[in-house]
């Protein structure tokens, strides 16, 4: 599995290990570009990594699993050239996954995330990102039974917890996920990631860790953040931050 290394958190390089196995001893954060001023991506990127997120979440949509239509390896590959060290995530929200995991190994992905809904055999899409050096992920919608992944607990590195559904950012938070991560951190043990994405704020952090959520997307509430240090500081739920 490719890892990155030499650097720290706050270097605008990137981090230094792989965080998405093994145990953590902190929530992760990660903002979602989906939230950045595109037309200055590259310092939008090493901005925020230098204010202290553990990675970089891409959304990659295509107009028909989810009505919008985003960006493409392209943009994964800009961001490996803005932070050559940073641990990109990408999140495929696409009908055809399969299609596009080469393109974004070669983009620079170091984590790919499919949705549960459109793929076959997702045991078998899991073990080929993982046989191309990565860690893979698989994502269910608000709608989809956690049970869903039941048979996959033992394969992937990623359970991806939708809290809003698909396709647009700056949705309101859904708490009716919280029972979902609660039940499969219970069942997926300390060393595998539950991320949740969608309505994540200051707000809505404290109740997705307390779930058992271990890695947090927040797009606006980072990018759009007067103090984005600060904004994910308390998303990550750090105590000098809670404490003030």
């Amino acid at each position: 599995m490719r890892t990155q290394r030499g650097a720290k958190r706050g270097d605008a390089a990137g981090t230094s290990i792989c965080p998405f196995r093994g145990p953590l001893a902190a929530a992760l954060v990660g903002p979602s570009i989906l939230s950045a001023d595109f037309t200055r991506l590259g310092a939008e990127v090493r901005d925020v990594v230098r204010s202290g997120a553990d990675y970089i979440h891409v959304d990659i949509m295509d107009g028909h699993f989810v009505p919008n239509l985003s960006m493409g390896p392209a943009m994964c590959a800009a961001v490996r050239r803005a932070a050559p060290r940073v641990w990109i995530d990408v999140h495929l929200m696409i009908g055809n996954p399969r299609d596009f995991i080469d393109p974004f190994v070669r983009a620079g992905a170091n984590n790919i995330t499919f949705h549960f809904e459109v793929e076959r055999k997702p045991r078998e899409l899991l073990r080929r990102i993982k046989e191309a050096g990565l860690t893979a992920g698989i994502a269910i919608k608000p709608k989809t039974p956690w049970a869903a992944l039941v048979p996959l607990l033992d394969e992937a590195d990623l359970f991806l917890v939708m809290s809003v559904e698909p396709g647009f950012g700056g949705q309101a938070f859904m708490r009716s996920s919280l029972p979902k991560v609660r039940a499969i951190r219970k069942r997926c043990g300390p060393l595998r990631r539950v991320e949740m994405d969608g309505g994540i704020s200051v707000d809505t952090a404290a109740a997705c860790r307390d779930a058992g959520c271990d890695t947090l997307v927040a797009g606006a509430h980072v990018f759009g953040a007067t103090n984005r240090r600060a904004a994910i500081a308390s998303i990550r739920g750090d105590r000098a931050v809670r404490g003030r």
